[in-house]
């Protein structure tokens, strides 16, 4: 089975991925003169010959998503025999890959030539997902068939193996990312509740993260639904706890009453800012910034406390557009203080661009802005 590569997703690819000169080459000659010979020693009569002429044809040219297309085109171009022939040479190709991003070739093939035979493409996605994901791909047939595939994708979130159960609930994502949106699911996320019911407490983490991911889209667009789905969960078992608390940071982000008392943190809580500040004061693009704080709690017992921090990115029209991260979140006793550090490097990524400016930074506490400082970007 192939290895799990860590990130949003372990077959996921970001924007800023998916243009890099770099990761394209996951598809590069050798890869496609790879899949051509070992097709070959599966089904003597694959046509190797046709798949590398397709697949190669202006190679240079394309990105990496392309690439996927063009390689999952090329066995439906070069397998013998109609979709259901072709399925089964490809399913001994997959445990030969070995590389998760690789392997969802299989499950494009499927996408791409499988949507008139739902029953057998929706089984060959749960096989291909063990070794690339089938996230993008089950999200046409939900789209073709919204009920009928969520059916089988609850069944799927009982699954054995985690893979499985990971593609239940990542492939019905709302807003699942670098795909498109779900617009019944968004309107009505009600319609996952039961596969996401059957998962939330998933003994294996790559399916809880995917969970928390799930209810975090819903909240950008249902926070109440979301808010009134996580307060009926029973919150003591460690592993919903998690879901709960990684579900929420969108909402906590913001500062969300209810979201924060979910999670066990006051809204309110009593605290101290004894010393914040960014160093160096101005610096240019590909410096790094160290963020430094230290809180004091003057709470009367215990509390929780969520720290973030939001810088506001300077715009090309001059605006400021603020982007909060995560910083840590501990427990403090009274009179209790912290000291808090991180660093960040500035630079430009294909979601944001950079400009020169005063930057204003906050550092919040369960929610609230407790302190402001600024940077000059030169």
């Amino acid at each position: 089975m192939a290895g799990e590569i860590k990130g949003p997703g372990r077959h996921s690819v970001s924007q800023a991925e998916t243009s890099s000169p770099a990761l394209k080459e996951i598809f590069d000659r050798s890869r496609l003169d790879f899949f051509a010979t070992t097709l070959k020693s599966i089904e003597p009569r694959f046509d190797d010959a046709r798949f590398l002429d397709h697949c190669t044809r202006d190679l240079e040219t394309l990105g990496i998503m392309q690439r996927l297309r063009r390689i999952a085109e090329g066995f439906g171009l070069a397998l013998p025999g109609g979709y259901a022939d072709q399925l089964g040479p490809l399913r001994e190709l997959a445990p030969h890959i070995q590389h998760g991003f690789a392997a969802i070739t299989l499950a494009e093939f499927v996408a791409l030539h499988g949507l008139d035979q739902p029953d057998l493409s929706l089984e060959a996605l749960r096989h291909f997902t063990r070794f690339g994901s089938s996230e993008f791909a089950i999200r046409h047939f939900l789209h073709r068939d919204l009920a009928g595939t969520l059916k089988i994708m609850e069944s799927w979130a009982e699954d054995e193996n985690y893979h499985v159960r990971r593609l239940a609930s990542e492939g019905s994502r709302p807003r699942l990312p670098w795909s498109f949106r779900l617009k019944p699911i968004i309107a009505d996320p009600s319609l996952t509740s039961g596969i996401l019911a059957r998962l939330n407490r998933d003994p294996h983490l790559y399916v809880r993260k995917s969970v928390a991911n799930h209810l975090n889209d819903i909240t950008k667009d249902n926070a109440a639904y979301a808010l009134e789905t996580l307060g009926r969960w029973d919150r003591e078992p460690p592993h919903t706890a998690w879901i709960v608390n990684h579900a929420l940071r969108s909402l906590i982000k913001k500062g969300d009453p209810q979201a924060l008392a979910l999670v066990g943190v006051r809204s309110s809580t009593p605290v101290r800012l004894a010393d914040f500040r960014v160093t160096p004061e101005a610096l240019s693009l590909g410096d790094t910034l160290q963020l430094t704080a230290r809180i004091v709690s003057e709470a009367q017992a215990r509390e929780r406390m969520v720290v973030d921090y939001a810088i506001h990115y300077v715009r090309k029209t001059g605006e400021a557009s603020r982007k909060v991260f995560k910083l840590k979140s501990f427990h403090l006793a009274p009179g209790e203080s912290a000291e808090l550090s991180i660093a960040q490097t500035i630079r430009d990524f294909s979601t944001r661009k950079h400009y020169p400016g005063p930057h204003k930074v906050e550092l919040l506490v369960n929610g609230a802005t407790l302190g402001e400082t600024v940077f000059l970007l030169r």
